[in-house]
């Protein structure tokens, strides 16, 4: 099954990468969102000039757990939201394939079909992660954007994107599974939309949950992209999470995301072998 998932992976990834304007878009997206959310949502913008440097300061420490700037809050909410929204609409191509009959032809062809699901699941996963490092890397260099601290090394990177890979992965197995269940673009766009604006707006992508009414607090608390939010925050904001008190928070958020993607690879691939029929 291992040679099966890798060469449809290959497959779908190369059709990715000839054509740049299904990458350019990405990028686009994620310097929009860092520039505009940034800037035009940043509440330190509303402190008065003559009060501008503590009330800032004021303001990132205790709303924003001690970030720099707000950027440097946003950068991991805006990584979640590119997951999102490519997992989300990753699953076009898969449509496309059974519209054209080249997904009947792997259905009748003598290979696994969990090779089928699970290189749809590492194909969205592998783009959504390369988009992932690039708004990584957009962050770093636009003006006032993301600063890290002296603590912030590699291990800290690693952790940070390990969390980010854990949801990009819970989130591909049951988008994916959606996609073999469509049986038209029309149809997939509009489940996917019903479900993706909620997740990102009920978590802290873009604000602190803090700062929700108590029922949106408690949705938000269990939702997947808050979990993935904290985790990569605490290493981009703060660091060393042991140094800072912080590790056991870091440690429950990685196993809640453990927890989330084991459950979405059961569901997704139980619904997904029930659409994997030849018509």
């Amino acid at each position: 099954m291992f040679d099966e998932t890798l060469a449809l992976t290959n497959r779908a990834l190369k059709k990715w990468v000839r054509n740049p304007f299904t990458i350019i878009p990405g990028l686009a997206t994620a310097a929009f969102y860092l520039a505009l959310f940034g800037n035009s949502f940043n509440p330190t913008n509303l402190v008065p000039a003559s009060a501008a440097g503590a009330a800032k300061s004021a303001i990132l420490s205790t709303t924003f757990g001690g970030a720099a700037t707000y950027i440097t809050y946003l950068t991991a909410g805006v990584i979640c939201l590119i997951i999102v929204f490519n997992m989300s609409f990753g699953g076009i191509d898969i449509v496309l394939d059974r519209q054209l009959g080249y997904f009947n032809t792997l259905l009748t062809s003598p290979i696994p079909r969990a090779s089928i699901y699970f290189s749809g699941v590492f194909q969205n996963l592998a783009k959504a992660m390369l988009l992932a490092v690039l708004t990584f890397v957009i962050a770093l260099i636009i003006p006032d954007g993301l600063k890290l601290t002296s603590s912030f090394g590699i291990l800290e990177l690693l952790g940070a994107f390990a969390a980010f890979t854990l949801l990009g992965l819970g989130l591909s197995c049951i988008f994916t599974s959606l996609a073999l269940l469509a049986r038209s673009i029309d149809s997939l766009i509009a489940v996917v939309n019903f479900i993706n604006l909620p997740l990102i707006f009920m978590s802290s992508s873009l604000f602190p949950s803090s700062s929700f009414p108590s029922w949106l607090q408690t949705i938000s608390n269990v939702n997947p992209i808050s979990k993935a939010d904290e985790a990569a925050r605490i290493l981009i904001v703060t660091g060393n999470p042991a140094a800072n008190g912080m590790m056991g928070t870091f440690v429950g958020d990685m196993l809640y995301l453990v927890g989330f993607v084991v459950v979405m690879a059961i569901l997704g691939y139980w619904a997904a072998a029930r659409a994997m029929k030849p018509e």
